[in-house]
């Protein structure tokens, strides 16, 4: 099994900064993409940045290119997401997913059903 833990999640005004992390454990050798997605009440979870194994392949939605950058830590088993320039549309609960290989590559890297693990999430708030 594998396990993710997000944190960093908060309240902030527009224009001010998070780094949300997630730290990942249990049956983890296989993992080779890891994402973020987000969702807000009554709408459909939607993906935000992706990575895969080695760190050479990301990407990252038209919405937050530019803003934020997904990264990972693998010393110390820890994916993060320095989201920089937040807007009040980036309000959220933030989620941390996984799997060990996902068939059709990039083409299905924001596909919520392609992961078959997920954290508990994080809520990021942005408001004046």
């Amino acid at each position: 099994q594998v396990q993710l833990v997000e944190s960093g999640g908060g309240s902030v005004q527009p224009g001010g900064s998070l780094r949300l992390s997630c730290v990942y454990s249990g049956a983890t050798s296989n993992i080779n993409v890891m994402a973020w997605f987000r969702q807000v009440p009554g709408k459909e979870r939607e993906g935000v940045a992706a990575i895969y194994s080695g760190g050479k392949t990301k990407t990252h939605a038209d919405s937050v290119r530019g803003r934020f950058t997904i990264s990972q830590d693998k010393a110390k088993n820890t994916l993060n997401l320095q989201m920089n320039s937040l807007k009040p549309e980036d309000t959220a609960i933030y989620y941390c997913a996984a799997e060990g290989m996902i068939l059709g590559g990039l083409s299905r890297a924001f596909d919520q059903s392609a992961y078959s693990y997920w954290g508990q999430g994080t809520q990021v708030t942005v408001s004046s």
